[in-house]
């Protein structure tokens, strides 16, 4: 007769393994997993059944390696509320200072999350959805948000292959190391059409006193960027160091 298991025992040991995955986008094998939290492989293959029902799993090659799964960028879209709703005014009046959309985004893994959004009140205009996701490795405000993080945790967060989606987009993760090098000495971060052709962006980060990260940007088209680097980077810098503040006191 089998045991019932105790359901606090059983939470803590889906959370184990989605720790476990935590990093490696390019998913474990149930044996790695198994190995990683110290249970038997046929409890960790339950488990991530179970966690693969609710999106918060999912399979990363045929071969059975799985990683996390797209239920967990919900979960940390509603985590994102109170940040989203601190930062807002601010935003909107960066927006108004520049006349250029600003978005803020959380790093997931090795893409960013579009969790808020103030559109430019121009007919041409750089503008995603929110809820969007994008590789971090090409954009400014994945660029930024690496940079705040130790290299140590960069690289495993990185796929070993950087897709490459225009000319313009860095692939090699040593020569992505270096820009965030650059950028960390810098404070802001660049996209010069790295992710698409004819769109630009800038960005930096704003913490919480949780440690939470997020990255401030303004896209915009290429035309209004080139040259203008220094005038869209100050008043983004001043905005996150405000927002920080704004976050201590919250």
């Amino acid at each position: 007769m089998t045991t019932p298991q105790n359901p606090v025992q059983v939470i803590a040991r889906a959370a184990a393994i989605l720790r476990a995955l935590q990093g490696h986008p390019e998913g474990l094998s149930l044996s790695q997993i198994a190995e990683r939290v110290g249970l038997a492989r046929s409890t960790v293959q339950r488990l991530v059944v179970a966690l693969g029902t609710e999106g918060l799993v999912a399979a990363a090659s045929p071969k059975g390696r799985v990683r996390l799964g797209p239920g967990l960028v919900s979960l940390a879209g509603a985590a994102s509320v109170d940040l989203a709703r601190v930062c807002h005014p601010f935003l909107t009046r960066l927006s108004r200072e520049l006349h250029e959309t600003v978005d803020l985004a959380l790093l997931e893994h090795d893409c960013v999350l579009f969790v808020d959004q103030v559109a430019a009140p121009r007919r041409l205009r750089a503008v995603s959805a929110v809820g969007a996701s994008f590789p971090a490795h090409c954009t400014a405000n994945g660029k930024a948000l690496l940079a705040a993080l130790p290299t140590e945790q960069v690289v495993r967060l990185l796929p070993k292959t950087l897709e490459r989606l225009t000319p313009s987009t860095i692939v090699d993760r040593d020569e992505l190391l270096v820009e965030l090098e650059r950028i960390r000495e810098a404070g802001v971060s660049f996209d010069r059409e790295e992710h698409t052709h004819g769109i630009c962006a800038v960005g930096a980060v704003v913490v919480d006193p949780d440690g939470r990260l997020a990255a401030v940007t303004v896209p915009l088209p290429a035309q209004r960027f080139y040259g203008h680097e220094e005038r869209l980077a100050e008043p983004l810098k001043r905005t996150c160091v405000e927002i920080t503040a704004a976050l201590d006191s919250s």
